[in-house]
């Protein structure tokens, strides 16, 4: 379970940054980052946070409300930055996620000393200074709460381009490819919130031409 072992090991305040959204073949990329302010969260978060792929939907749903509740206590900031799918392309997928991180990080209301990253890269440039923790999502309770927060804010992107886009599953696949996906793209084409850079969608751009 993740804790504060490594927020513990710096001095300041630290963030927790992770994102959600990299493998889709449509729709932004989402960054969250967390500064917890007060390391005495309420027990839901406590006991509940972990790497967002563990949980069920309705456990991270539960979660993402928590931490904007403790955040309304002063317990912790919460910042969500995204990058969406022309910058995707315009700048790959790596490079488009660091710019989601820099802005979910501008976004939180105070800056940050450092930032632990989930992942083995850290952006060049950063805001602050900056280190990456391999699978910190199940070793920081910070690092675990931004996944959260990246993950159920960019479900529910996904669940209103569902609604303007109906024939491609997103409210289900979260613009990942499965078989509802890919029916749709044959039948209806690739929309505008399609990563044109993206092999399997290359691949549908060539057929219709």
């Amino acid at each position: 379970m993740p804790d504060f072992e490594i927020e513990n090991s710096f001095n300041g305040l630290v963030a927790g940054i992770d994102e959600a959204g990299r493998g889709p073949w449509a729709g932004p990329v989402v960054a969250g980052a967390v500064i917890v302010m007060d390391k005495n969260l309420s027990p839901i978060l406590l006991n509940g946070l972990d790497d967002s792929k563990k949980l069920s939907e309705k456990k991270r749903e539960l979660l993402f409300e928590e931490l904007f509740s403790e955040q309304q206590k002063g317990k912790l900031y919460i910042g969500i930055g995204q990058a969406s799918c022309e910058e995707i392309d315009n700048l790959n997928i790596l490079q488009a996620t660091f710019l989601a991180m820099k802005r979910a990080t501008e976004n939180l209301p105070q800056k940050p000393d450092i930032a632990i990253i989930d992942g083995n890269r850290v952006p060049n440039n950063f805001v602050c200074p900056a280190q990456y923790v391999i699978k910190g999502d199940a070793k920081s309770l910070s690092i675990s709460a931004a996944s959260i927060v990246a993950k159920v804010y960019r479900d529910r992107i996904m669940k209103e381009l569902a609604q303007k886009y109906p024939h491609y599953g997103f409210e289900k696949n979260a613009g990942y490819g499965t078989k509802a996906h890919i029916e749709g793209l044959k039948q209806y084409g690739i929309t505008p919130e399609h990563r044109k850079s993206y092999k399997p969608i290359q691949e549908v751009m060539k057929n219709i031409k």
